[in-house]
């Protein structure tokens, strides 16, 4: 019991001790979420990223189209029919493993277009991840901050801790836009970029 109390007390007797030296340490916080969805630059992504997906939901779309049409022609020729009825007739069978293929076709190529959004968007991010480096070495050194934690992994920071503002100004002036371009994946869905 003696040994649980101690161990319960030792983070309380390491806050105590560290308390003195934290205090004296300029602590700031960035929200890079704020960052990210406020910048012009990250509006821009975030726009350019509704359109690519809007695109692709709608290419998607004009692709299933037959298969769904297909299938529900099959349902209803085949409702009132046994398994053994419908195996018993080749041109039946024939429709079927052709729908399926193209259902499994669509599918990987449903796929692909998932990663495509993942890869353009993860290229698109790239500069301003890239710009955001610099600046943050900036605003650290220009206010002589010592610890720059991110607001997600906090309960609490007090407002005027956040250094957001800051960088959102700089990264506006640095980098006002990037270029965000679909990233296309070959047919085949193997993963490899190409873009267009």
């Amino acid at each position: 019991m003696k040994l649980l109390k101690s161990l319960l007390l030792l983070p309380v007797l390491v806050i105590g001790i560290a308390a003195p030296a934290m205090a004296q340490a300029n602590i700031s916080v960035l929200n890079e979420e704020r960052v990210l969805r406020e910048s012009a630059a990250g509006q821009h992504i975030a726009a350019r990223m509704q359109e690519i997906a809007q695109e692709i939901d709608s290419e998607l779309q004009a692709l299933s189209q037959p298969i769904q049409q297909e299938t529900e022609r099959l349902n209803a020729e085949t409702a009132s029919m046994t398994q053994q009825a419908i195996q018993e007739r080749p041109d039946l069978m024939s429709r079927i493993t052709t729908l399926n293929q193209q259902a499994q076709q669509f599918e990987v190529l449903r796929r692909a277009r998932q990663q495509e959004i993942v890869q353009t968007e993860r290229q698109a991010m790239r500069p301003v991840y890239e710009a955001l480096g610099p600046i943050l070495e900036e605003v650290v050194a220009a206010q002589g901050i010592d610890i720059l934690v991110d607001r997600s992994n906090l309960v609490f920071a007090a407002p005027e801790m956040d250094i957001s503002a800051d960088v959102i100004a700089l990264l506006n002036s640095r980098l006002p836009t990037v270029p965000v371009t679909r990233v296309r994946l070959p047919q085949d869905g193997s993963g490899q970029p190409g873009s267009q």
